[in-house]
């Protein structure tokens, strides 16, 4: 099995990215439609991570490749924001939502960014907490669904990484 991952921006076809995030978001944690998907998406960077299985059928290699999981980081000029990631239920806990987060990261510091902050849902921080985020705030409500801001600084990535080595 290969994992692969790639970046999409501007221009490029989104339809894998939005049915994962329909699946998750709006199938399975019931948010509307037009709260999951906005304007944004067009100007962000998608990452989408796939898994590729190889299967022999008719006495030929058969490989497909399945989306599984996909993430944004939307920059402003000023902020740089990671959100809507998400991991299809059936390939949970096998850190595809990790890789996603760590590409999107990875991308945002190589061109110079600092800090990258996320608006995630309230029962979601630990995921963002293990790979270093921070929460500054308490959390708040937004459409009936509560959220929490985190962030993570470029050094204080670096220092984390130092210390397992």
């Amino acid at each position: 099995m290969l994992i692969q991952g790639k970046l999409l921006g501007y221009g490029d076809d989104l339809s894998e990215v939005k049915g994962i995030r329909r699946k998750v978001f709006v199938e399975e944690y019931g948010v509307y439609e037009d709260v999951e998907f906005d304007d944004l998406d067009d100007t962000a960077m998608h990452a989408i991570i796939y898994e590729e299985a190889q299967d022999w059928r008719s006495e030929s290699l058969v490989v497909k490749k399945v989306p599984v999981a996909t993430g944004r980081i939307i920059y402003d000029g000023t902020v740089c924001i990671i959100d809507n990631v998400a991991v299809l239920k059936e390939y949970r806990g096998m850190k595809y939502g990790d890789f996603t987060v760590k590409m999107l990261l990875s991308k945002a510091f190589t061109s110079g960014i600092n800090e990258v902050m996320t608006k995630t849902f309230f029962d979601s921080q630990d995921f963002f907490r293990t790979i270093g985020f921070d929460k500054f705030n308490e959390g708040y409500f937004e459409k009936g669904i509560r959220y929490v801001d985190m962030i993570i600084k470029q050094s204080d990535l670096i220092k984390l990484c130092s210390k397992c080595n």
